[in-house]
């Protein structure tokens, strides 16, 4: 997970201390989903849902970098939003990697759901994760 916790994993093995090779994601399966030429030069992967782990298909569009920070400001002050959440995306996105590596999986929804509410200490209603 990176630093603003989107998913990555390597792709390839180079030698080196570097991180060559690693890839974002949701980027990788934005390119798997619609093609590999899906995304032209100086656009990005935007997710509508604004979960950076997010690999739902469907919550992915393309845009320009400038669309994707106005889109987060325009939310980031939305109570009960993913945005909102007073640990930060990484907090966020390990807290719900927790919840699900521990539930049981009749306890998945609810496990989930206690862990995007700890993030949001207003109680404000937010939609559901993916």
């Amino acid at each position: 997970m990176t630093d603003t916790a989107h998913g990555t994993f390597r792709a390839v093995s180079l030698p080196g201390l570097t991180r060559r090779g690693t890839v974002p994601a949701h980027l990788y399966g934005y390119r798997l989903a619609n093609g590999p030429d899906s995304l032209p030069s100086g656009l990005v992967v935007r997710h509508k849902c604004d979960e950076p782990p997010c690999q739902n298909p469907a919550h992915w569009l393309a845009g320009t970098r400038g669309d994707n920070n106005r889109d987060a400001a325009s939310r980031r002050r939305l109570a009960g939003h993913a945005l909102a959440d007073v640990r930060g995306a990484v907090g966020r996105a390990r807290a719900v990697q927790t919840a699900i590596a521990t539930a049981r999986p009749e306890e998945l929804d609810a496990a989930i759901a206690a862990a995007l509410a700890a993030g949001n200490p207003s109680g404000a209603h937010q939609d559901a994760l993916f």
